[in-house]
């Protein structure tokens, strides 16, 4: 099980559209096996789940490894400006990293 530690530190949200534990299970797994990342909260909406992580350059790798994995998903990635970073004169982002899956036809 990864670890939750505080709740008020993120750098990115991995929104999974419809929830689906196959997908949350990958996701976790990829973050436990990682070692220094760590979801800070997740949250259980109507329309599926966001999990709140500490590093946004991996929450971008976990999405490409998400469309790899399951094809049938649609992967779409946003920034939001966080604020602005004095000492390295920078503007400061957070991703929010949405895969969707479609579904499936019968």
């Amino acid at each position: 099980m990864p670890k939750f530690v505080n709740d008020q530190y993120f750098e990115a949200i991995i929104q999974v559209r419809p929830a689906n534990e196959e997908v949350l299970g990958y996701i976790k797994r990829l973050i436990e096996k990682r070692g220094n990342v760590f979801i800070s909260k997740q949250i259980n909406e109507k329309f599926g789940v966001d999990l709140y992580i500490s590093d946004r350059k991996y929450a971008m790798s976990i999405g490409k490894k998400l469309k790899d994995r399951f094809k049938e998903g649609k992967l779409i990635t946003s920034k939001i400006l966080q604020g602005y970073d004095r000492q390295n004169s920078k503007n400061r982002h957070r991703v929010v990293v949405c895969f969707k899956l479609e579904k499936k036809e019968t």
